[in-house]
């Protein structure tokens, strides 16, 4: 079984990922620089070493190769034995026909036989005398200079002087560039960072004005939007993100103020045609209502022509009660709040809707305590029959409408369900926006003006409570949350 791979973290804010990658950058030109100046140190100081080896010659290979002892007195010795000039730690070797016959090495106290392994008389034997340096790992000696020639007897002398000092100085190199590089890091790290958040400053007043914009009711219409993003540099990339944010800030608040205009308008008439139609639809009506009292003989046809004035005056009253009623919720008009028993007020909606609808089978499920709301007692009426009106109308007779009422932590639930064709999918996004019918075909005698729902949705949010329709064919449910008072919620 394998694990698997972690990912590695990446910063999500633009801030950590400049900085990230300004030290990251820093990071790599540290380290080129410093791999750099170690290769040029070891390059400058091998070379010296080699300097060093042809200035020394091959005296030491030569006492070997004649097998005579080195001088030990400080007066100068012949050219083959002369080892006063040679550094402590110098090696020398000879190698007749590839074979190593004679190797030591310069000490304080004279000289010293090495005994070399095969390894080391192979890479010896493999040291070209072409005059020029070569890097050697000697197993007791460890990491050697090598410069080998040939003698005047045709064999090979090697003279070698210790890596040991490159290698020391090098490694100093690297621990002063390392440490120094790493404080150079740590430093640009809190140094950027303060740096690029103080030239985002901007961008982040830019988000913080965003995001109090989106908290904001812009549904409402009327909204004082915050202040605008202080001007920064128009030349920088940031400034011109700032400058066009305020220009579009600028733009939604005009049109936020045109369409509130437009809408308190439309309010206004809707309210104010609603109120005024109101005494000529009752006075049609009555006028009609009085004619059909009359006691003497009335053909038919006008008799039949009165009743469907009565009718069509008294949907129209109806009508416009609607649309005052919305006018008010509109202009946020408040509600009554008293104590309303939800459940006496589901089993009176349900009794009416049996003897409305006699056709349908009307289900209802209540809990066996009464529930309690605050709200207005003559509008919650209003939604319990618009919800079991829109049942009843928009299914054929024999459909099961239940209606269960019940509470959980912090609400009253109320559903009605049918198991009748559904709501058309096209017309579900907007089933609670207002004169929305399910078929348009449908005669306005049965049909109604599609303020139903509207009425429901907007009586429901006076009350700060919700209403939310999920349909499909067989089966169509609408749910109203109403808020319970502190007492009733502990309770349930």
């Amino acid at each position: 079984m394998t694990c698997p791979a972690r990912r590695i973290p990446r910063p999500h804010t633009l801030r950590a990922r400049l900085t990230l990658g300004l030290v990251v950058l820093l990071a790599i030109s540290c380290a080129a620089v410093g791999v750099a100046a170690v290769l040029g140190v070891r390059a400058f100081l091998t070379s010296r070493l080699d300097e060093q080896l042809t200035e020394a010659g091959n005296r030491f290979a030569v006492s070997l190769e004649h097998g005579e002892e080195p001088a030990r007195d400080d007066h100068d010795g012949d050219e083959h034995g002369d080892t006063r000039r040679q550094a402590t730690g110098t090696f020398g070797a000879r190698l007749v026909d590839g074979t190593v016959t004679n190797a030591a090495v310069v000490r304080t106290t004279g000289t010293l036989d090495v005994r070399l392994t095969d390894a080391d008389r192979e890479g010896l034997a493999a040291v070209p005398p072409d005059g020029r340096g070569h890097s050697v790992d000697l197993s007791a000696l460890d990491g050697y200079r090598l410069l080998a020639s040939r003698g005047i007897d045709g064999d090979v002398l090697v003279t070698g002087l210790p890596l040991e000092p490159v290698e020391a100085t090098v490694h100093r190199l690297e621990l002063v560039a390392g440490i120094v590089f790493g404080a150079a890091l740590t430093v640009t790290g809190v140094v950027g960072a303060l740096w690029v958040r103080w030239s985002l400053r901007p961008l982040s007043r830019v988000a913080e004005t965003a995001a109090r914009v989106s908290e904001l009711p812009l549904a409402s219409g009327e909204v004082a939007l915050p202040p605008r993003v202080p001007e920064s540099d128009p030349r920088s990339e940031v400034g011109r993100l700032a400058g066009a944010f305020d220009h579009m800030l600028g733009h939604v608040e005009d049109a936020l103020t045109k369409r509130h205009a437009s809408e308190e308008r439309l309010r206004s008439f809707a309210a104010d045609a609603s109120h005024e139609l109101r005494t000529p639809v009752a006075s049609v009506r009555g006028h009609a209502e009085l004619a059909l009292l009359h006691p003497g003989p009335v053909p038919p046809e006008v008799t039949r022509a009165l009743e469907r004035i009565t009718a069509e005056s008294t949907r129209m009253s109806a009508m416009v009660d609607d649309l005052l009623l919305l006018a008010r919720l509109d202009a946020g008009r408040p509600l009554e709040a008293v104590p309303v028993d939800l459940t006496r007020l589901v089993l009176d909606a349900v009794t009416d809707a049996r003897a409305t609808g006699p056709g349908h089978h009307w289900e209802l499920d209540l809990p066996e305590a009464p529930v309690t709301v605050t709200g207005d007692a003559h509008r919650l009426p209003q939604v319990l029959a618009n919800l079991l009106t829109n049942a009843r109308v928009h299914t054929p007779a024999g459909t099961k409408v239940t209606v269960t009422l019940a509470t959980d932590a912090k609400e009253a639930v109320l559903t009605v369900h049918d198991d009748g064709p559904g709501i058309p999918e096209d017309v579900r996004p907007g089933v609670f926006e207002r004169f929305t019918r399910a078929d348009r075909r449908t005669k306005t005698e049965s049909g109604g003006a599609g303020l139903g729902l509207s009425i429901v949705a907007a009586v429901l949010e006076a009350h700060g409570g919700t209403v939310a329709m999920e349909s499909e064919p067989g089966s169509t449910a609408f749910t109203v949350r109403l808020p319970l008072p502190p007492a009733a919620a502990g309770t349930a």
